[in-house]
């Protein structure tokens, strides 16, 4: 055997077990989601945003976006006064119009439609009534959405209103203790719940036949503190919670370096699915936004990285054995 020969044998053996145990890694998933989902132009940007990359994103909708003056007047949450709600109502109803084909474009693009309950309050006392009523009248108000507006709804959107919302998010975070609101999501028929805070990026895990999911705690700034990784939190570390315009240009590349220093410590390590959590306000000038559109531009086009909805993410999950029957969260 010539030296040349040997030599491109033995280099050969080298790489194979390496490239063996790169096709055997499983794909880095990437897991973005926005709550409230209101914003028409916030829609069709993060849309635009995902066509462009190949990505599939979750959108956690508050139903009152979907109320006009008329349901505003009906609606009474939990332990609150009729017609009052955190985050407002729709103003027109044109708005909700438009926010309909968005909210069915989005379906039809492959994204999840999932739930954010409706008026935006801290659940953390509720009991399984008070979640059932909230998810009863989410489910009411978008099954009546079309017709609420006067215009005739797609062919399949009865099948998306009764089976195709698969997941949910309480307000805040703010998840109550114990069982109740894990039996509300089952009786609700949902599938999974993205509400828990984790130490870092973490598995999901099995709850009572919900699979609860956990923003993770990232480190960020100069002292890489960690905070949760989702833009509110940074909005309110960064300018204590008031926009500051002249500071965006910094704000966003904090963002970004902490977005995708935690992608890279998942990808070149034991590739633990993503999750960061966004809204449908701009904040700080864009500077959140700014910097999710550079990661997923970034990370989403690579061969071994899925940006992926949640209920995408699950059966990926579950095929690596990873998924665990208890929260230890």
């Amino acid at each position: 055997m010539s030296r040349l020969l040997l030599s491109t044998c033995l280099t050969a053996s080298f790489l194979l077990p390496a490239i063996a145990e790169a096709a055997d890694r499983p794909k880095q998933l990437v897991l973005i989601s926005f709550d409230g989902a209101h914003d028409n132009a916030l829609w069709l940007k993060s849309r635009e945003m995902a066509a462009r990359n190949g990505a599939h994103f979750t959108y956690f909708l508050s139903c009152t976006f979907l109320m006009n003056e008329t349901a505003k007047k009906a609606y009474q949450a939990p332990h609150q006064k009729r017609g009052k709600s955190n985050v407002g109502f729709a103003q027109s109803d044109d708005e909700i119009r438009e926010r309909l084909g968005n909210i069915w474009h989005a379906h039809l693009e492959g994204h999840d439609i999932s739930s954010h309950a409706c008026g935006h309050f801290d659940g953390r006392l509720w009991s399984e009534a008070d979640w059932s009523a909230e998810y009863a009248t989410f489910h009411a108000t978008l099954k009546n959405a079309w017709k609420s507006v006067g215009i005739e709804e797609p062919a399949g959107w009865p099948d998306l209103v009764d089976h195709g919302i698969r997941g949910f998010r309480a307000p805040y975070l703010a998840a109550t203790a114990g069982a109740d609101m894990i039996a509300a999501e089952k009786k609700a028929g949902f599938s999974y719940d993205a509400s828990l805070v984790t130490k870092g990026p973490a598995m999901p895990v099995e709850e009572d036949g919900i699979i609860r999911f956990g923003l993770p705690l990232i480190p960020e700034g100069p002292s890489e503190k960690p905070i949760i990784g989702m833009d509110y939190n940074l909005f309110v570390r960064h300018s204590k919670g008031e926009e500051d315009r002249a500071d965006s240009k910094e704000f966003e590349d904090r963002s970004y370096a902490a977005f995708s220093q935690a992608f890279d410590r998942q990808y070149n390590g034991n590739r633990i699915p993503l999750q960061l959590g966004f809204h449908f306000v701009e904040m700080n000038g864009g500077a959140y936004w700014r910097a999710l559109d550079r990661l997923v531009s970034d990370v989403c086009h690579r061969a071994d990285v899925a940006c992926v909805s949640y209920s995408e993410a699950i059966p990926m999950i579950e095929a690596r054995g990873k998924l665990q029957q208890t929260s230890g969260l």
